[in-house]
């Protein structure tokens, strides 16, 4: 998939999301890139044969205090080839795209990795 059509689907996610978390999006850029950076990678702890579909890099809502100001904004990275790999035997880019961007934007929550573990074994 080419990159414009890949972050047209990334947008339409962010668009889609509910009014009440749209308004709390504050100070993020959300990004496609190809694949992470080593630099990026350096400091996660990913399980042998884990790939990063998504990163959020930043301050959570949740830990910002008065101190929280003049700061760049939060970073939320999907990784396009990444996805795409994953995807390649008859998954689903567009519902991958929507799980990954959630999952990333509720870290600017503040909602940890293993809070999303809970949450999506609850759901299925």
């Amino acid at each position: 998939m080419d990159r414009e059509s890949f972050e047209r689907l990334v947008a339409r996610v962010v668009d889609d999301l509910p009014e009440e978390f749209l308004l709390r999006l504050e100070n993020i850029d959300i990004v496609v890139e190809d694949r992470p950076t080593p630099d990026q990678l350096l400091h996660l702890e990913l399980e042998h044969g884990e790939t990063l579909l998504g990163l959020y890099e930043g301050v959570p809502r949740t830990e910002r205090g008065w101190h929280y100001g003049l700061v760049p904004p939060d970073k939320i990275t999907i990784f396009q080839r990444s996805i795409e790999a994953k995807c390649r035997y008859g998954g689903n880019i567009s519902a991958e795209i929507q799980r990954v961007v959630k999952h990333e934007i509720a870290h600017h929550f503040g909602i940890s990795d293993a809070r999303l573990r809970q949450i999506e074994e609850d759901d299925d």
